[in-house]
């Protein structure tokens, strides 16, 4: 209709151009109103072309931001891949297949690595799992991996035992610290094995170094709601970090401290010990 009006419009201009102008004048003055016509047409429809193509790519995004959400979801399981609930009543010795994601790793050596890992629902210690050197860089906080092992229990600790093998999977995932000062001493504190948590309003009782010496794990003993807790500060997982070490080497009886650990298990509550700050 667009194209008509303009068509006409310009046959009607040639027109009344024809009582004063030479044949040849209004046949290029009809063409010229006919090729801008044309030109007004065609515009209109690339713009609408574009405006539909955006439209498509808009709703392409929007398509694929839900199919990202579904896919990174770390509450979802892939086929063949047990839930925690399902990992944590697992027997002794039973195969499991587990998805989970990275939350920190102990050093690598000898081609494996032990791997503190997380989901929404709990918290893996998987113990020397087969990794390359060049793989063990990738394993950085947040990674999603799937793991085959055996399950495993040792002095209460559940873990994935020795000689599990993995495959690096897309998705991130860091699970936030669970403050469980108001569990300790109760059985409710080994819901959350493996766990990153945090203390809050611990007294230092006792710091002991394995084997009496520095450089090497650091053994500390909390009071917690009248309740000793057993802590380690483990070499191989974060003994690097000298200024962290020194802190948690210098800690003096009596003094209050909140923690962060992944409370892990050594008959009874043992967490390894991720920051310490001085009240």
């Amino acid at each position: 209709m667009k194209k008509f009006n303009v068509v006409l419009a310009a046959s009607a201009m040639a027109l009344a151009l024809a009582g004063c102008t030479s044949v040849d004048s209004v046949e290029d003055a009809v063409n010229e109103a006919v090729d801008n016509a044309v030109e007004q047409v065609e515009d209109t429809v690339e713009n609408a072309a574009d405006d539909l193509q955006d439209a498509v790519d808009d709703a392409q995004d929007a398509i694929d931001d839900v199919v990202d959400q579904i896919v990174d979801d770390p509450a979802v399981k892939s086929e063949g891949v047990i839930s925690y609930a399902d990992y944590v009543a697992a027997a002794v010795d039973d195969e499991v297949v587990i998805e989970c994601y990275v939350q920190a790793t102990q050093s690598w050596w000898d081609n494996k690595i032990s791997v503190y890992a997380a989901d929404v629902d709990g918290a893996y210690f998987i113990y020397n799992m087969e990794c390359s050197e060049e793989d063990a860089a990738k394993l950085t906080e947040g990674t999603k991996i799937k793991v085959t092992g055996f399950r495993a229990e040792w002095a209460g600790e559940v873990e994935v035992a020795e000689g599990a093998t993995f495959e690096f999977l897309d998705g991130n995932y860091v699970a936030a610290a669970k403050d469980v000062t108001e569990f300790v001493g109760t059985d409710d504190l080994a819901n959350y094995i493996n766990q990153k948590v945090t203390f809050t309003g611990a007294t230092v009782k006792a710091v002991s170094y394995k084997n009496d010496t520095p450089g090497d794990d650091i053994y500390v003993t909390l009071t917690i709601n009248d309740v000793d807790v057993e802590f380690c500060l483990e070499y191989y997982l974060n003994g690097s970090d000298e200024e962290f070490y020194n802190l948690v080497g210098g800690l003096e009886e009596g003094t209050t401290v909140d923690v962060e650990c992944f409370l892990y298990w050594y008959n009874g509550a043992d967490g390894h010990l991720t920051a310490v700050t001085v009240k």
